[in-house]
């Protein structure tokens, strides 16, 4: 079984690669390093992987990448942080529209003309970006207003891609949102803006590595955005790529969606004092001061987890405090090397 994966060199899908090789899948992955720059991951050393680099804006080339694959990934976006969706508003909508039109231009070729059994697509809990239901429910995100963010509303386009393309060309689909994703491999990326944040320049990624920079950069009291109440998932990336491959190949999640998140709450006050315990110890007190938050800070989000366990039988089962013994130390690593 051999499986295309745009974006292979992301953070999600760095480790949706490890997970499909570990089970005996032949991968190609597609990326042009416009994030990060160029990264090296072991997996591009195991024999059962091809990388190409290239962009996946290319419709010609995916249809030349897919002639002999069984499985599409569409895993390949413009994606940051919360200063991301506002720094990048234009690009997120238009450079995303393009590269989700030809992944499924790609597909449909290959559905028709080649082997291609199914497109599975990465989508974002983004799409629940303003409802007030809670958990929230696969099936919400066309019930509830749509997102105010580019990012969000573009995220929900990608799910109408799936929908259109089955619709009007019978090609299989699957939907996949991962929330917050948490994990090693994030890096600072090519086009990041530094924002002051307190005594620390930061390019504001995602509310993991910032804390744990300003933590390890001895900030204190602690900048936090807002005042900590927002309510998130944090999901181990290797839980995340789990859940893909399952969604990949389980037969009843042929044209469905799923929310694939662990089923823990956690505030970010939360996750702030956890990472300050982690890295000072209990002696230190700790003290943290809120900064204004951003626009599209979103408040509340807490999906439902059932129908990926009642159906898939997938589970996250990893804790936030084991996901954190192992990403604090690579961030650490990282922020000495002057890489993040």
């Amino acid at each position: 079984m051999k499986v295309l994966v745009t974006g292979a060199a992301g953070f999600i899908c760095g480790y949706l690669v490890e997970e499909l090789l570990a089970h005996g899948y032949e991968v190609i992955g597609l990326d042009n390093f416009s994030k990060y720059g160029e990264v090296e991951h072991a997996s591009r050393r195991d024999p059962r992987y091809r990388f190409v680099r290239g962009d996946a804006k290319d419709a010609t080339l995916l249809r030349d990448l897919l002639r002999n694959c069984d499985h599409l990934v569409a895993g390949a976006a413009m994606i940051g942080g919360i200063s991301y969706f506002h720094e990048f508003a234009y690009d997120l909508l238009a450079e995303n529209e393009r590269i989700t039109a030809a992944a499924f231009d790609a597909a449909i070729h290959a559905h028709r003309e080649a082997r291609l059994q199914k497109i599975t697509v990465i989508s974002s809990s983004m799409v629940f970006e303003n409802s007030n239901r809670y958990p929230t429910e696969e099936g919400e995100e066309r019930r509830c207003p749509p997102p105010a963010s580019t990012y969000g509303f573009q995220k929900l386009a990608v799910e109408y891609f799936a929908q259109g393309a089955h619709d009007q060309y019978g090609l299989p689909f699957t939907i996949c949102r991962p929330f917050n994703c948490v994990g090693i491999g994030e890096r600072r990326a090519r086009n990041d803006r530094e924002i002051l944040s307190g005594n620390v320049k930061l390019a504001m990624a995602h509310v993991v590595p910032d804390l744990v920079q300003k933590v390890l950069k001895g900030q204190d009291p602690l900048h936090i955005l807002g005042e900590g109440n927002q309510v998130r998932h944090y999901t181990y990336g290797g839980d995340l790529a789990r859940g893909i491959r399952i969604c990949l190949e389980h037969p009843v999640s042929l044209n469905e969606d799923f929310n694939l998140s662990t089923a823990t709450s956690t505030t970010v006050l939360e996750l702030a004092e956890l990472i300050w315990r982690k890295i000072h110890g209990p002696g230190r007190p700790f003290r943290y001061v809120p900064d204004a938050p951003f626009k599209y800070d979103v408040q509340k989000r807490v999906p439902s987890v059932e129908k990926a366990k009642q159906r898939l039988g997938f589970e996250a089962t990893t804790p936030l405090d084991t996901v954190l013994d192992e990403v604090i130390p690579w961030i650490t690593t990282q922020v000495k090397a002057g890489l993040i």
